[in-house]
């Protein structure tokens, strides 16, 4: 082989008509790993490919002259090969080009995911929008599956909701091509002897992926050998969550082995997140529009923070008010009989959950404060299951807690889970009829006007004493609970106000009589 050749950027080899090397450069010896491949054939000495294109050139009376790109999977390398035909054989150019098809496959794979995420991003805004006029659960369940389940995405879609008295699932409603494994699923749920991944999210209130499903011993083995069967090997299953409360689990299977990306993943949990939002929103609108509600009464002890804290400070512990954060933060607003309203400071800092104190009014009868509360509790939880808390009193390391709820909600399912989790002891439950009456008309017309950033700083605003006269808060201390500018809650407070006396002026004309 001559110098020019032999230096040559790519690999050459030399071969007889029968495919018996004569000759090679150092380049193509150490693309095919041989050291001195001379007097061996082609099929000896060149990485296997599937096709075993190159031998074929060389089987005829004559070198067929071609080119190709294969993958060999022995160096795990793509060739770019060249056959010339010469006057006693042919001679065989070698290019490694697969950092080339590594891009070309990384492209591909990138235009593939963008085109999946906008067709997910599409599914989920058409899902959104038809959550906003939900009117139950089950629609709400409904939506959630048909959208998800009757897509080309998707083998199928299911919702659970959490069972009254534990986090056992029951079906809700599914959508899509079962197949086997859905059944396998439901009734893995119902086996007490494992835990599915729904479970776990339900548990847990986090986002559970399994791809591949047929390889992973979080799922069930009875599911991963119907998923086997069905062709399903990837699920992602959504807590739906609102506050601290996980409501049930939206379950998604597909067929591909990496079916979620961490972006479909983020995308999802928002899904599970304003699915949560507006089950609870539907229970509220029940309790706002019924003709009589539920009076569900509670007996609070150590457990509640704020019964710990009437004893720690001796006093009676009214709460006049409460608005929800977010990041499961709530702002409670709780009058302080006696004197305990002077140590309230210092007898907060030793408990955790209390984030922040603030003094809104004192005198030597008592006070009212503003606590900061993170984390669970039972008035949030209240609030996010759809209840309303009406009265609230704690006294000596106990409390008594009155809630509304709508008759035909949920009922048994909210005393459960309060008495479970909070170790609240469930006392009566009374139906009370509410008569319809044109306050209920203008709070529910107001409603409508205001947005839910008006509605948080006006609740907030009247609750720490701000239109009192002495004022019990400034804008700056109002603001300041609320984690914005003084300027941002005058402007929600104007906006919020202008709406209010509209719908309480509006038919009454603007005009006045002078005198």
């Amino acid at each position: 082989m001559d110098d020019r050749l032999e230096r040559a950027p790519v690999g050459v080899l030399e071969a007889s008509t029968d495919g018996t090397v004569l000759d090679s450069n150092e380049r193509a010896r150490t693309l095919i790993d041989a050291a001195d491949p001379a007097g061996a054939t082609l099929a000896e000495v060149f990485p296997r490919s599937v096709d075993g294109t190159l031998v074929t050139a060389f089987e005829g009376e004559s070198v067929t002259e071609m080119e190709f790109e294969e993958y060999y999977p022995g160096p795990d390398r793509w060739f770019a090969v060249s056959i010339v035909a010469l006057d006693e054989g042919g001679a065989v150019y070698l290019r490694d080009v697969t950092e080339r098809r590594r891009e070309r496959r990384s492209l591909e794979r990138l235009r593939q995911e963008r085109k999946r995420t906008e067709l997910i991003d599409d599914v989920r805004s058409d899902i959104l929008a038809a959550l906003v006029n939900a009117t139950s659960r089950e629609e709400i369940a409904e939506t959630i599956c048909r959208g998800l389940g009757e897509t080309d995405l998707y083998e199928f879609a299911w919702v659970g909701e959490r069972d009254v008295g534990g986090d056992d699932l029951a079906v809700r409603a599914v959508a899509g091509e079962t197949g086997d494994i859905f059944g396998a699923v439901r009734d893995a749920v119902g086996d007490e002897t494992v835990t599915t991944p729904e479970e776990r999210a339900v548990r847990s209130g986090q986002l559970q992926a399994v791809q591949p499903l047929t390889d992973s011993a979080a799922v069930p083995k009875s599911v991963r050998r119907a998923g086997f069967a069905d062709g399903v090997q990837s699920a992602l299953h959504i807590p739906v969550v609102y506050g601290p409360n996980v409501h049930g689990v939206v379950g998604v299977y597909a067929s591909g082995t990496e079916a979620f990306s961490e972006r479909e993943r983020a995308s999802f949990e928002t899904l599970g997140e304003v699915a949560g939002f507006a089950i609870t929103a539907v229970r509220n609108r029940n309790l706002l529009l019924s003709d009589s509600v539920a009076e569900i009464t509670f007996e609070l002890g150590d457990g509640s923070l704020l019964a710990r804290l009437s004893r720690t400070l001796d006093s009676t512990l009214k709460l006049e008010g409460m608005v929800p954060q977010a990041d499961d933060a709530l702002l409670c607003f709780v009058s302080v009989e006696g004197d305990g309203i002077g140590r309230i400071d210092r007898e907060t800092e030793r408990m955790e959950p209390i984030d922040r104190t603030r003094v809104i009014d004192e005198s030597e009868s008592g006070g009212t404060v503003e606590l900061t509360i993170r984390g669970s509790t039972p008035l949030l939880a209240i609030s996010s299951l759809g209840g309303t808390v009406r009265r609230a009193s704690f006294d000596d390391g106990a409390g008594r807690l009155v809630v509304d709820l709508p008759p035909d909600g949920d009922v048994r399912r909210i005393v459960d889970t309060v008495g479970r989790e909070y170790d609240a002891e469930f006392v009566s439950k009374t139906e009370r009829k509410r008569s319809v009456t044109t306050a209920r008309e203008f709070r529910d017309e107001l409603d409508d006007r205001l947005t839910q950033r008006q509605r948080v700083v006006l609740q907030t605003a009247y609750f720490a004493d701000y239109f009192e006269s002495p004022r019990g808060s400034t804008a700056e201390e109002v603001a300041a609970s609320l984690d914005i500018t003084g300027s941002t809650l005058l402007h929600h407070l104007r906006a919020a106000q202008r709406k209010l006396l509209d719908a309480y002026l509006d038919g009454q004309g603007r005009t006045s009589e002078s005198g």
